[in-house]
């Protein structure tokens, strides 16, 4: 959502994955405009110190201090996965003045302004939709971080 949500506001969006398998789908289905293999440490160089903002939506531990170092002066990374512990070299962002900040889902008013965003502009999330038996094998794809999107349960169809 956050890359979609991007576009829709004319934003330059490029995402980040540990995963070569994930570039068509962040291109072609979400609309980014560029793919980084942050595990290629040539393509986080090309981005060092260019970048205004970052949404960290990784939900699993990584490394902070990469990330930090692709925005510019002034730069805002943003966490909204929830990673167990966060570790950053008070250089990070000190030099440079960068922020790390958190958010969460907001108000109700917020909330209702982005859903009526996302319909006028025909913004929808990406989801797998199962019945209620393969709600197990859903939790060990969790575990597994085996899974693209989020899990829709179709509660009707699961009785037939």
């Amino acid at each position: 959502m956050a890359v979609k949500l991007g576009k829709a506001f004319g934003l330059k969006v490029t995402v980040f994955s540990t995963s070569e398998s994930k570039r068509n789908e962040a291109i072609d289905l979400l609309g980014a405009d560029n793919f980084v293999l942050s595990s290629n440490r040539q393509q986080m160089e090309s981005l060092k110190s260019s970048l205004h903002f970052i949404v960290d939506t990784a939900a699993g531990d990584h490394p902070f201090d990469p990330y930090l170092s692709l925005l510019k002066a002034e730069g805002v990374m943003a966490l909204v996965g929830f990673p167990s512990e966060i570790k950053v070299h008070p250089g990070s962002l000190i030099f440079g003045s960068r922020t790390l900040s958190g958010s969460g889902a907001g108000g109700t008013k917020g909330i209702q302004e982005m859903l009526n965003f996302c319909a006028a502009n025909e913004i929808y999330p990406e989801t797998e939709v199962i019945k209620m038996d393969y709600i197990n094998k859903a939790l060990e794809r969790l575990v597994n971080r085996d899974v693209k999107y989020r899990f829709v349960i179709d509660i009707v169809n699961s009785f037939n």
